[in-house]
């Protein structure tokens, strides 16, 4: 009985194939056709279709058109000259220049041959820089001259800065499709590139970390970049199997204690030493850093920093103006993303007898005693915003002759080797009066969808 089943299967098989075998083997050359078409039209549906091809990309903070990350204005357009981590300048769209006049003319020479992503020729005509207190002068195609009312010496990296026609047209690889503003500032903008991969890029900025978390988490956005830590809804992002996380060193930023020296206990440069040497000589939040540069800064020096030295903290409180005082109280106004640093601190503090309240704020504050925040490195060392006593930027309302007279000398002089002297003489005086104690350079982490 078992024989005869499986015989009667084996006979309608043969009869089956034997009726339609023909259909069959056409079905299967299509169905083979088929594949290598799908395969050949997804290879190309991203230039054909480019939205089908999108990677988005996440940025927390507020930016305008002129101070966009440097990741993205890279991609969209030169200037000319770029600039090297640590502060070295080389020529990008200029094949050399000229100073003259100590320092107040500085003609470029373009190369020829560049083109804008609308296929424009770029000539000094396209150049439109509009500078303050600066004469511009395009006496040819390929040259363009800067008569500066006074010697700048950082100029040769503001004029690094891309350059756009109308329309936010560049010289780079990528072309900008869309950019969406809200008020001044930008809200996404999206790129495409014929040549590059990811052919098209979409950023969208957020305002907190938290909101730049959620919308990876939505899959709004496919890779999140620069947050502080991994954690969010008291998970971390590293335990999904499905994620990637890179962690790196922001050399551009610098965790730091801003104290108000017009605070009538903070005036005293032996109270804002004391504190200084009560902090902590690592953070697991950053690499320390106890100077106002970045270590891979050619102005970088280390003279005169502060160690972490409790005995000698103590003996400077007992001999300051504060000594009278039973215990001493400050408030520490913290930005929300460094908690844990201000928590830090805080025990750091207490060690010297210091207590500290600490309060979360989301924007540098109008008025303080200590605030902990950051403040951006340029790639030049002229902080001469952050620290000359005329500045409506120098938040610690900081007075000194000397420093001023070195940050006025250090914008001026063109020569390295002098503008070192100048800034290694501006950080051990700076670091001797402590209107701030410099923390940590932060890491950060970029977080993508494997």
């Amino acid at each position: 009985m078992i024989v005869f089943r499986r015989r009667l299967i084996f006979w309608l098989i043969r009869a089956y194939f034997r009726k339609w075998s023909k259909t069959i083997l056409l079905f299967f050359v299509i169905g083979l056709l088929g594949f290598f078409a799908l395969k050949y039209f997804l290879d190309i549906v991203p230039y054909a279709f480019p939205f089908l091809s999108k990677q988005t990309v996440g940025f927390t903070g507020s930016y305008t058109i002129d101070d966009m990350p440097s990741s993205i204005l890279s991609k969209v357009s030169r200037g000319l000259t770029k600039v090297s981590d640590d502060g070295k300048i080389a020529p990008d769209i200029a094949s050399s220049w000229k100073i003259e006049d100590d320092g107040r003319r500085y003609a470029f020479f373009l190369k020829k041959n560049l083109y804008f992503t609308d296929g424009a020729h770029l000539t000094s005509k396209e150049i439109n820089y509009n500078f303050r207190d600066a004469v511009i002068e395009k006496p040819n195609d390929y040259e363009i001259v800067f008569k500066l009312k006074d010697a700048y010496s950082p100029f040769l990296i503001t004029v690094s800065r891309p350059i756009f026609k109308k329309g936010f047209v560049g010289l780079g690889s990528y072309k900008v499709n869309d950019l969406k503003l809200n008020g001044n500032f930008i809200s996404s903008i999206e790129l495409s590139s014929k040549d590059q991969d990811p052919k098209n890029i979409k950023y969208t900025f957020f305002p907190t970390e938290d909101s730049l978390k959620t919308s990876f988490t939505l899959g709004e956005t496919s890779q999140i970049l620069g947050i502080h830590n991994l954690v969010f809804k008291e998970k971390a992002f590293s335990v999904f199997n499905s994620v990637k996380t890179q962690k790196t060193l922001n050399q551009r930023q610098l965790v730091t204690i801003f104290y108000n020296t017009a605070d009538p206990v903070l005036s005293d440069k032996k109270v804002r030493e004391a504190l200084s040497l009560a902090v902590t000589d690592s953070f697991t939040q950053g690499l320390r850093n106890y100077g106002p540069f970045s270590p891979s800064s050619w102005a970088k020096s280390e003279i005169g920093i502060y160690t972490q030295d409790i005995p000698r903290a103590k003996e400077l409180l007992t001999s300051s103006s504060a000594s009278e005082s039973s215990q001493l109280k400050f408030t520490l106004k913290t930005l929300t993303q460094y908690e844990d640093t201000a928590t830090i601190l805080k025990e750091n503090f207490n060690k010297i007898g210091v207590k500290v309240q600490i309060e979360e704020v989301q924007i540098v504050p109008d008025n303080f005693q200590m605030f902990l925040g950051d403040f951006n490195l340029s790639k030049d060392p002229d902080q001469y915003m952050l620290w000359h006593s005329d500045q409506n930027t120098n938040i610690t309302n900081y007075k000194n002759l000397r420093i001023d007279k070195l940050l006025e000398d250090g914008r001026k002089i063109s020569d390295l080797n002098e503008r070192k002297k100048i800034y290694s003489d501006f950080q051990k005086y700076l670091l001797d009066d402590s209107p701030a104690t410099f923390l940590y350079l932060p890491y950060v982490y970029d977080v993508s969808r494997n």
